[in-house]
C-alpha cells in the first residue's frame, strides 16, 4: 500500500517540476527580429518624415510664387485711368496655369482663387515615401499661399 503523500510533498513536487531548465532556444531570435522591425520603422519615419517635410516646403514656395505671379497680373488699362491696382483675373489664372504646369502640377494638384484685390493658391501633392512604402504609407503634403499687388510706391503717383 502506498503512503499517502502529504502537503508539502505535493508543493515541493509542483515546485520542482516549474523550476526545470526550460527550453528557450530562439527566444532571443524572437526579440531580435522584433526589435528590428522597430528600428526599422523609426528609420523610415525619420528619413520619410524628413523627405515629407521637405517636399511641404517645396509645394509651399512654389504656392507663395504662383500667387505672386498672380498678383503681379494687374489689369494696366484700369490702373492707367483710374490708378487703382485691380488684378487681371483671366490674365492673372492663365499665368498661374502656365507656371504650375511648367513645374509639372497637373490641374488636379492646385486651385486659385483670383479675386479684385488679392490671390489665394492652394496646391495638394503627396511625398513619395522609400523605407516606410513597403507598408504602403504615403505622406499626403498641401500648401496654401496669398498675395496681393503692390508696386511699391507709399504716396500716390504724381501727374
Amino acid at each position: 500500500m502506498r503512503a499517502r503523500e502529504s502537503g508539502f510533498d505535493k508543493l515541493n513536487h509542483r515546485w520542482l517540476s516549474l523550476s526545470k531548465p526550460r527550453n528557450e532556444q530562439g527566444s532571443a531570435t524572437v526579440f531580435v527580429i522584433g526589435f528590428a522591425i522597430v528600428l526599422f520603422l523609426c528609420a523610415g519615419l525619420v528619413i520619410d518624415g524628413g523627405l515629407a517635410i521637405n517636399k511641404r516646403m517645396r509645394i509651399a514656395d512654389d504656392a507663395e510664387q504662383a500667387a505672386r505671379i498672380g498678383a503681379d497680373s494687374i489689369d494696366v488699362a484700369e490702373f492707367r485711368r483710374t490708378e487703382a491696382l485691380v488684378i487681371d483675373r483671366q490674365l492673372a489664372n492663365q499665368r498661374i496655369a502656365g507656371y504650375m504646369s511648367d513645374l509639372g502640377y497637373g490641374g488636379g494638384n492646385w486651385t486659385a482663387d483670383v479675386q479684385q484685390g488679392r490671390v489665394s493658391v492652394s496646391v495638394t501633392d503627396s511625398s513619395k515615401t522609400y523605407i516606410l512604402d513597403l507598408f504602403g504609407v504615403e505622406f499626403p503634403v498641401r500648401a496654401s499661399a496669398g498675395a496681393v499687388p503692390d508696386t511699391g510706391l507709399t504716396a500716390p503717383v504724381a501727374p
